[in-house]
């Protein structure tokens, strides 16, 4: 089994495998791993490769694959070469050098096939051997008898980009994952959807698998540019055009365009591509000094200088660089950009069977580097856990759900709050005050169902334009809340039109870090239509940010949290949308306050956009210490810390500087203050699925059970992780999550960690099942997600076109207000 030897613990910098778990009951499922069955052996030679000029990824490939066929034919031979687009040539036998350690080649570029016509005539391919990669020392590490060494991480990295070589001749590429055009389609932006496949050759105990698992992206649409505006604007033809295009649409063209690459059509065969830059006046306005010093429009231009006369004169041009322009009829957007969704359990396992066929793996590479894949999925090990007893208003008993989740009906919540002094504010003019009244009705009602007292049942209702002064109208429904209560308001409602995310990020801002106040959004067609378990819903999101505890978990579920003074924690970095390049990214550490890890209270700091690693985890784990400190009256003895986020390749970082600046925190408030300190890292963007065999493992959807545990046969050979999916999925194939231990004082065995990891995941205040993600992760999500909207004139589409520093970027964000510290006002 994977229990760790003695002398594997010291292989690895990070917490080695205690032991394998063996609580649950014990069962086998299907996973979408492939075993290796035959590995290279000695060595691969490893080239570095340069181009000048740079070329993208696609064309690099081309040109590699021409050059072995011409000019490079001596060179190379008949050895098969792997290329990763980049930089990294492999071959499974030395190439021809001579007596030289580098070689220099030079390629035609108006005569290759690969170019079309271009401003630079040669292309120039530096080759210089980098190395050799030891393959049989990959093996020692897959049997724990050597560590992860950087030879073996070459290794690995050189199967990977061998099992993508036969592929990536034929489809396109998006970093580990492969697209096919087949089966695309349309999707209403401007885009279209594409399917493929994603693989990674993975390590485990004594052997090696490819992962693979689907994969979809939407890709921009190829094509005529014209005919790509007109879709994307919704227009039934060009002729809806003619007018021209509005300024608003103009933008929005201007952002789906810009930095896109197109081919040139007005040039016969020899087409030259471009990169978008921006978009200009009409192509019968746009006006310059033609190669005479005259004055003349683009339009004008081409006829005089290619006989074209254009038939879209009224569409803008398509600016390329500073000062060349292009008549947009001329321009084709090449396939293949990507733009930048789900399928259940047993469609997902027909489909990853079928993408073997396109993956081809018995090809002549895979032949000539000696590897070869097994393909049938593996048949793995699997344990499923018993879920933990709830607990709600004393009153009622103790119950076990099925399924991971519970109907509320009849529920008494644990804790419930008194609402006192609220206010509502009416942002859909639409909606008539009765109807209002109507909804408010529906939703006391509901919150006395639960047990919450209602002192006022008929608020101060605000109507407002969206588009006035919010700040304004908020802090005017603050003031009428407080004085018809004479008490601080607890809430304030906001009732907002379906279609209007601005308004919901302007409200959040305002409340969060403006007034100090919880805000509970409503959309418009709930009000208009209320029902009974939308009234629940929301009543578990009030409970919770007045304060009150809607249900937990029997203190003899988590011994671990309730004999000693624990606190858990989770971080989470929050990264700013593609294209918003000064922005900052947002780090957020959440904490729990009571032994039932209930109620969490936050915090957030900004640093320099796309850090993974949280600069300020010192000063906002000791603000959390404090805050448990003074709410409990004594300090935590253990802190069991999951960290959402992190990447394998940072793990080192993660060690060296967030675990670091943990004990810094503690120290900071006592010398001798050593809370014993477990830290997690909880991965979700994985490929691992699981698959049940039988029907007792599965459920409606044809998904593994909640509860299933995966700590053997697809897991590290020597470290201390495993997977769990915790949740049910509604639709689609349920995504576990990957927990690595990456510090561990408190000596967990894998039992005790995976249980208490699994009991967590029921008690996530705003819900009636248990969750994907240990709560204290998922809490910190939100809280990062939710700094975003803290941005004075912020863009909360997504879009960012915001052009300011980061310096400057930095400085909008406002911190939120101290009357919501000690609240879970994100809820």
């Amino acid at each position: 089994m994977l229990s760790t030897t003695s002398s594997q613990k010291n292989l690895t910098s990070i917490v080695s495998r205690p032991n394998v778990g063996t609580q649950g009951r014990s069962t086998k499922i299907r996973t979408n791993f492939y075993s290796v069955e035959a590995v290279p052996t000695g060595n691969v030679y490893h080239y570095d490769i340069d181009f000048e000029p740079t070329l993208p990824e696609a064309k690099s490939r081309a040109v590699w694959e021409s050059f072995q066929k011409n000019e490079g034919r001596e060179f190379c031979g008949h050895t098969k070469t792997i290329f990763d687009g980049r930089k990294n040539v492999f071959a499974a036998a030395s190439l021809k050098f001579g007596d030289n350690e580098a070689k220099q080649f030079q390629v035609d570029m108006n005569s290759s096939p690969v170019f079309g016509r271009s401003p630079k005539n040669v292309l120039t391919i530096r080759i210089k051997l980098a190395g050799a990669v030891n393959m049989d020392e990959l093996q020692l590490f897959l049997d724990g008898k050597l560590a992860e060494t950087p030879n073996c991480k070459k290794a690995i990295m050189v199967l990977d980009n061998l099992i993508r070589q036969q592929p990536s001749q034929k489809h396109f590429t998006f970093g580990r994952s492969i697209f096919t055009t087949e089966g695309r389609r349309p999707l209403p932006n401007g885009a279209e959807l594409w399917q493929g496949f994603y693989q990674s050759v993975r390590p485990t105990a004594g052997k090696l698998l490819v992962n693979i698992d689907t994969s979809a992206t939407a890709v921009y649409e190829s094509g005529p540019v014209p005919d790509l505006v007109a879709h994307y604007l919704d227009k039934r033809s060009m002729d809806d055009l003619r007018g021209g295009i509005h300024p608003r649409d103009l933008q929005l063209v201007t952002k789906m365009l810009k930095g896109r690459t197109i081919v040139v059509t007005h040039r016969g065969e020899r087409k030259r591509t471009y990169k978008i830059t921006g978009l200009g006046l009409a192509a019968d306005k746009l006006k310059f000094k033609n190669e005479e010093g005259k004055q003349s429009t683009v339009a004008a231009y081409f006829t005089a200088k290619y006989n074209k006369r254009l038939a879209y004169p009224f569409l803008p041009c398509i600016q390329v660089k500073q000062d060349i322009f292009l008549p947009m009829e001329v321009c084709e957007l090449v396939p293949g950009q990507r733009y930048t969704k789900k399928l259940n359990g047993n469609v997902r396992l027909n489909k990853i069977s079928d993408d073997l066929k396109m993956l081809e793996h018995k090809n002549e590479y895979m032949q000539e580097f000696g590897m070869s894949i097994k393909q049938e999925m593996e048949i793995i090990n699997a344990r499923v856990l018993k879920a933990p007893s709830i607990k709600y208003n004393p009153s009622q008993p103790l119950f076990v759900p099925q399924g991971a989740s519970w109907s509320l009906r009849g529920k008494k919540l644990a804790k419930p709050a008194t609402l006192k002094s609220w206010s509502v504010v009416n942002f859909a003019g639409f909606i008539s005050q009765p109807a209002v009244q109507g909804f408010l009705r529906e939703m006391c009602s509901t919150l006395h169902e639960f047990g919450l007292t209602v002192v006022n049942r008929s608020p101060p209702i605000v109507s407002s334009d969206p588009q006035a002064n919010i700040e304004q109208v908020l802090k005017d429904a603050w003031l009428k809340a407080g004085n018809a209560a004479k008490a601080e308001p607890q809430i304030i409602m906001c009732i907002v039109p379906n279609v209007n995310s601005q308004i919901y990020g302007e409200i959040k801002r305002i409340t969060d870090t403006v007034i100090g106040v919880p805000s509970q959004v409503i959309k418009s067609n709930n009000v208009m239509k209320p029902n009974k378990q939308y009234c629940a819903n929301v009543t578990l999101k009030l409970n919770v940010k007045m304060g009150g505890v809607n249900y937990s978990l029997n203190n003899t579920d988590i011994p671990f949290m309730t004999k000693k003074p624990t606190i858990i924690m989770g971080a989470d970095v929050n990264h700013p949308a593609p294209g918003a390049e000064n922005s900052s990214s947002i780090a957020a550490i959440t904490a729990s306050m009571d032994p039932q890890a209930t109620k969490f209270v936050s915090s957030i700091s900004y640093q320099d956009g796309r850090t993974e690693i949280i600069k300020d985890m010192a000063g906002m784990v000791k603000k959390m210490l404090v805050a448990f400190y003074k709410q409990n009256r004594q300090k935590p003895a253990q802190i069991i810390f999951y960290r959402d986020g992190v990447s394998e390749g940072q793990f080192q970082a993660v060690l060296d500087e967030e675990v670091a600046a943990v004990r810094a925190a503690c120290e900071s408030l006592e010398k001798t203050y050593k809370p014993t300190l477990t830290f997690v890292v909880v991965q979700k963007r994985h490929h691992a699925r699981f698959f049940p065999i039988s029907r007792e493992d599965s459920d409606k959807n044809g998904n593994c059970l909640p509860g299933t545990v995966v700590d053997t046969n697809i897991v590290h050979p020597f470290e201390f992780d495993f997977y769990l999916q915790s949740h049910t999925a509604i639709k689609g194939t349920a995504r576990s999550a990957k927990y690595i231990v990456l510090h561990d004082d408190n000596k967990f065995s894998a039992d005790a960690l995976q249980e208490l990891t699994y009991r967590l995941c029921y008690v996530y205040g705003r819900s009636s099942c248990a969750v994907s993600v240990v709560p204290a992760a998922y809490y910190a999500d939100i809280v990062a997600g939710r700094g975003r909207l803290h941005s004075r004139g912020g863009d909360w589409s997504g879009a960012s076109t915001n052009t300011d520093d980061a310096e400057t970027q930095k400085a909008s964000y406002a911190p939120v207000n101290p009357k919501l510290n000690n609240s879970m006002y994100y809820m």
